[in-house]
């Protein structure tokens, strides 16, 4: 991550997120959408079209009301598509050749945050770059500059009906495949998180011939990731087992994660995931240079899975856009993270909860095999996380401490490649996380307390 990252005022790793009204005001949005209007589409010699998404939040419409105003201000023209998946606008934007688009969510948290997501006219997130340019235009006395007059002022218009467009693309995608292979057995149950999905799974479900049960779809502007989604499997689990589902797929907020949970209630999480599809993708000779990317806090059975099988395994700094930087870099087609946001670049240059469900129910399908089965070619091994409160100014000294050093070195030569040790300072808070994987969840736990109490005694 670049130093510079720390310093950003107001994008984190995954754009703006904050509490709505209070933190991320009206007064800011308008100010991020006009400074963002005018870096990312002053390159273009037309007047720019901004398209806008958002999620099921109770706040969705004021931060949207603020972002349109700001749009139009600077003169550019909008199309709001309302209620939909971050996936479906990152893959609208380059169908309609739009100069950017913005997605308003805070995916997994709580209903009284919201954020702000800016993609690119490639319907990728904006590089780190990027921010840092509309952060400095907003802050500067550039901003008041930019206002459009006369003829100039942009206009907006509602497109709810791009919505098809997404359903519409599964369906060229998917339809041939599932026909052939879809059996009348094979039941999905499928958690909406009452986020954007729930306005879309179910038409593509329907529309692919997929037999499923649907909960958590009733969406009231406060229930989003509530207990339900991909952050909160329980429910899941339990309606799968309940109802002898063959599977179950479960989404966060704005879509672009998706986690399973097998025949017997066991979650497959995204390495388990990017396990059995590239596998599957192997056999088909689809699976670019053998090679999956994942990040460094990926779990040790996939790197053993990716060693045993042949496979190629690439790791970045934590963050789906670094993810999606290497496979751009080098062409590789399947990466993701942990937490089930899997790119699955032939398709969509982003996490795409429904596309990743598909193609693992098309795995499952086309192998014949029960879930739980598909999910043995990985072990994953015990992970454990402590997070060690240090000094802000001193989060990353841990690298020049000798004992620090010596403690990591030797507990590492103890594993001999059966086990891991991870330590990376937090980029928001003054912790260094330690994480640690090894056979024996005991042990490791109790060696990651050691390591993280003297990292807080020695940098305090």
């Amino acid at each position: 991550m670049k130093g510079s990252l720390a310093m950003r005022k107001y994008f984190g790793t995954d754009g703006i997120r904050r509490i709505a009204n209070t933190e991320l005001t009206p007064e800011l949005v308008y100010k991020v959408a006009k400074a963002g209007a005018y870096v990312l589409s002053k390159h273009t010699d037309h007047t720019p079209t901004i398209l806008i998404g958002r999620d099921t939040r109770i706040s969705g419409t004021l931060i949207e009301s603020a972002m349109v105003a700001g749009f139009l201000s600077y003169g550019a023209n909008v199309k709001l598509l309302g209620v939909i998946p971050t996936p479906a606008v990152a893959y609208l934007t380059r169908k309609l050749q739009a100069d950017a688009s913005v997605v308003i969510s805070a995916s997994h948290n709580t209903f009284e945050f919201n954020g702000i997501k800016y993609f690119s006219n490639k319907g990728m997130k904006i590089p780190d770059s990027l921010e840092e340019e509309i952060e400095e235009v907003m802050d500067s006395g550039k901003i008041d500059e930019l206002t459009a007059v006369s003829n100039k002022i942009g206009v907006s218009e509602y497109r709810l009906d791009l919505l098809d467009e997404y359903v519409y693309f599964f369906r060229k995608n998917f339809d041939d495949i599932i026909e052939k292979i879809s059996r009348d057995d094979f039941v999905v149950g499928v958690d909406t998180a009452n986020g954007a999905t729930s306005v879309v799974a179910e038409k593509v479900f329907k529309a692919l011939g997929i037999k499923y049960k649907i909960i958590n779809n009733k969406p009231d502007g406060i229930n989003i990731n509530d207990g339900c989604g991909s952050t909160h499997l329980e429910a899941l689990k339990k309606f799968v087992v309940e109802n002898k589902l063959s599977l179950g797929v479960a989404y966060d907020g704005d879509g672009d994660r998706c986690l399973a949970v097998d025949e017997n209630g066991n979650e497959i999480d995204g390495d388990m995931i990017m396990a059995i599809v590239s596998n599957y993708l192997r056999k088909k000779g689809k699976l670019a240079k053998d090679t999956v990317v994942a990040t460094v806090m990926s779990n040790l059975g996939l790197h053993k899975y990716a060693r045993d099988n042949g496979l190629e395994l690439i790791q970045t700094k934590v963050g789906d856009r670094y993810v999606l930087e290497e496979m751009l870099k080098d062409g590789y087609n399947l990466g993701g993270e942990q937490s089930g946001h899997v790119i699955l670049l032939d398709y969509n240059p982003t996490g795409d909860g429904i596309l990743t469900s598909l193609m693992l129910i098309q795995a499952i399908l086309e192998e014949n095999e029960k879930a739980s089965k598909m999910a043995e070619i990985i072990k994953l091994y015990p992970q454990v996380l402590i997070n060690a409160k240090v000094n802000s100014d001193k989060k990353y000294d841990y690298e020049k401490d000798d004992e620090i050093k010596q403690a990591i070195d030797k507990l590492e030569k103890e594993f001999a490649g059966n086990g891991r040790v991870l330590i990376r300072p937090s980029g928001t808070e003054p912790l260094v996380r330690v994480m640690i994987e090894g056979e024996d969840q005991e042990y490791i736990t109790k060696k990651a307390r050691e390591i993280a109490d003297l990292i807080e005694e020695k940098l305090k």
